[in-house]
């Protein structure tokens, strides 16, 4: 191929991708919402572990906060033990 091909293409790809980095103002309002919804969860699942109601009961108040909010049972977030 020559340079100038390469060089084309290779434009072409990078200009590809930042257009499709970009987010509408109505996407990225919803990327907040659901970024303080995933946040108010997790608070609330802290709230739940403070006051001793067991880490049963609220991984599955977390787990209920989370469906169909962010990936997995638990908006994300997953402990090691």
């Amino acid at each position: 191929m020559k340079l100038h091909t390469i060089c084309m293409m290779s434009a072409i790809a990078l200009f590809t991708s930042l257009a499709a980095a970009q987010h509408s103002d109505k996407e990225i309002q919803e990327d907040i919402q659901r970024h303080r919804a995933m946040a108010a969860a997790h608070e609330g699942a802290a709230k739940c572990l403070e006051s001793g109601r067991g880490e049963k009961t609220c991984m599955e108040e977390l787990r209920v906060a989370c469906k169909g909010l962010a990936l997995g049972k638990y908006c994300g977030m997953r402990h090691a033990h």
